[in-house]
């Protein structure tokens, strides 16, 4: 007689998980879901700066809870590379500005200030207790002191650009929007730092059975590799969501979108197609004046 296979009982974070997955199956399933536009004072959520103050000792363990961030960093300056490569033009060679919105504790900051090519580097986060990493670890490099700038505030907090030398080259949003509630209004708070002919870059999560199975219920509920909490299912994002979003006569152009998938053991690796699923990069273009 084959033995009594005994069921695992679900810890109440998968149960919530499930539960909002059911409620909002037939939205998803038909496609009805709208991209949330709402008006609002401030793009910040108190919960969400919660959450990620609890994270912020171990930011930069690269083995810690911040582990897949550090693993995919050097793909995020691969698809700003290939996103500048595909303009007529190409960008200059030196003194890019980069705007880093949401910089945490300043993973993709600190390396984008390295590189040569960076003439500046503003990193804006919401939550003081994070810069405070940030700068703690910044500081341990003399380099970085004239190209990295780090801000306690959020978009809405940041001076707009009165002329073109203060705009950016770069505008860049690396796991942020799907921690906005109100992703339209932020991102049309966020276009007025691009300077024309740059960009907005960023990475994010399709919404779809397979997120929320491989980064709701794996990454978080069963391998831990990512705290739990960390995402909310509704606010991931589709790319065609943020491909319509822009090119509704905003002044926006040439969308370049790159799939990426995490596999153990090798790390970060992109999969053409895999943007409709889960994590991808997305990167748009600022029309020329």
């Amino acid at each position: 007689m084959p033995p009594a296979i005994l069921p695992v009982p679900l810890n109440p974070t998968s149960l919530r998980n499930i539960s909002l997955l059911l409620r909002s199956a037939p939205r998803f399933v038909h496609n009805q879901l709208q991209f949330r536009n709402h008006s609002t004072g401030s793009s910040v959520n108190p919960t969400e700066v919660s959450h990620f103050n609890a994270l912020a000792s171990t930011w930069w363990d690269p083995h810690g809870s911040s582990r897949l961030l550090h693993l995919m960093n050097p793909l995020r300056h691969d698809f700003i590379r290939t996103c500048h490569a595909s303009q007529p033009v190409p960008p200059p060679a030196s003194g890019l500005r980069y705007l880093d919105v949401g910089c945490g504790g300043g993973i993709f900051a600190e390396s984008a200030a390295r590189l040569g090519s960076t003439g500046s580097v503003t990193a804006i986060d919401p939550s003081p207790v994070v810069l405070d990493v940030a700068k703690g670890h910044a500081r341990k490099d003399p380099g970085l002191k004239n190209k990295l700038t780090y801000l306690n505030t959020s978009i809405e907090g940041l001076p707009q650009p009165k002329s073109l030398e203060h705009q950016y080259d770069v505008l860049s949003l690396f796991e942020v929007i799907e921690h906005i509630t109100y992703p339209s209004e932020f991102l049309d708070k966020c276009a007025p730092f691009v300077k024309p002919g740059g960009w907005i870059i960023m990475s994010t999560i399709a919404r779809t059975w397979t997120s929320w199975l491989t980064t709701k219920v794996v990454a978080e509920d069963i391998v831990g590799i990512v705290p739990r909490g960390t995402h909310d299912w509704e606010k991931y994002i589709n790319e065609d969501e943020l491909r319509g979003h822009f090119l509704r006569e905003r002044g926006w152009n040439s969308p370049i979108v790159r799939g990426v998938v995490y596999v153990p053991g090798l790390g970060w690796k992109q999969v053409p197609g895999s943007e409709k699923v889960g994590n991808y990069f997305f990167g748009i273009r600022k029309d020329e004046v």
